[in-house]
């Protein structure tokens, strides 16, 4: 009787605690759903894809940051006729006819960052087309956010055959909103004041809190660059992970080519074992994120605080230990 009651007074504790914790996340959702942001989007690819040798001086005056003087007007008008800038003109209009995706993503996100960094200033957000320049997707500069939508057309578009498949598959529309939110991460996690792989692992980890943070709607696989297959591979695989980490002592190693080899986008990480054609690239950021989140379930501070954080003393505090 007694082992009865005990077991009906656990399981209503367990259903408040998850209601308790479903109310204050609701809440929190609420608020930043109230944060009011005033955003402006420049559709330059737009302008500039229907522009014509005529529009080129009120071009000039108008978006003089796109136009460096070095450069001869003659190089923008060839622009304007080239038949592969032309394509990319079109592609671009049929992945992204309107403005509501881009704005309905980016203004949940930063509402997000405006409720967890006060000090966050809405940019003023600028599309354009860069030959699919994908190693620069977004930029910013000046309080201007600047999105390459060409790089986002979708994993399997016609422009991306040749692009290695890991990169493409973060080619999508849907990726546009997880790499301003990384972006906007530098502007806030303290930079490492060491080399050491621990070091860059916390760096990242802290990355992916962030994205927690401000990306609640994302999963896990979305949030590293992963497809779901690989997402379910290194969760199954975590505990070997972090076996082999500890067993070659690479936590506190300032080897450069650990970062090539666990950290920096790649088609596999790199054990020199059988797995690493089974294993998705980028594995330490993956541990670093498991690490912070280890941290902060144990601790009690500030999201800027974390930010802070040397890796040491997080990593010691996290009392990290993979899932079996």
């Amino acid at each position: 009787m007694q082992r009865r009651l005990n077991m009906k007074y656990y399981f209503i504790m367990f259903i408040l605690i998850l209601v308790i914790g479903c109310d204050g996340s609701d809440s929190v959702e609420k608020e930043i759903e109230n944060i009011p942001i005033d955003m402006e989007i420049i559709r330059f690819d737009t302008v500039f894809g229907q522009a014509n040798e005529r529009d080129l001086p009120e071009l000039k005056k108008t978006y003089p940051f796109f136009f460096p003087k070095q450069y001869h007007d003659s190089i923008w008008i060839k622009k304007m006729k080239d038949t592969l800038q032309l394509q990319l003109n079109d592609e671009v209009l049929k992945v992204f006819p309107s403005n509501q995706m881009l704005e309905d993503d980016l203004i949940a996100l930063f509402q997000h960052i405006e409720y967890y960094f006060p000090a966050f200033e809405t940019p003023v957000v600028v599309t354009l087309t860069s030959d699919v320049d994908y190693r620069n997707k977004v930029l910013l500069s000046d309080n201007m956010l600047m999105i390459s939508l060409d790089n986002y057309l979708g994993t399997n578009h016609p422009f991306y055959i040749g692009i290695a498949k890991y990169i493409a598959q973060n080619m999508g529309k849907h990726q546009i909103v997880q790499d301003v939110a990384a972006l906007y991460t530098e502007k806030v996690i303290v930079k490492p004041t060491d080399r050491t792989f621990l070091s860059s692992m916390v760096y990242y980890g802290k990355q992916l809190y962030l994205k927690d943070l401000w990306l609640p709607n994302s999963t896990e696989s979305q949030k590293l660059g992963y497809t779901e297959d690989e997402f379910k591979w290194i969760l199954e695989n975590e505990t070997e992970i972090w076996r082999y980490f500890i067993e070659n002592e690479v936590l506190y190693s300032t080897d450069p080519k650990l970062l090539s080899r666990f950290i920096y986008p790649a088609p596999f990480s790199k054990f020199y074992l059988e797995i690493d054609n089974d294993s998705p690239g980028s594995i330490g950021k993956f541990i670093g994120g498991q690490i912070v989140r280890s941290f902060m379930e144990r601790n009690s501070v500030t999201v800027q605080q974390l930010m802070m954080m040397e890796a040491e003393d997080l990593f010691i505090k996290s009392k990290y230990k993979p899932r079996k």
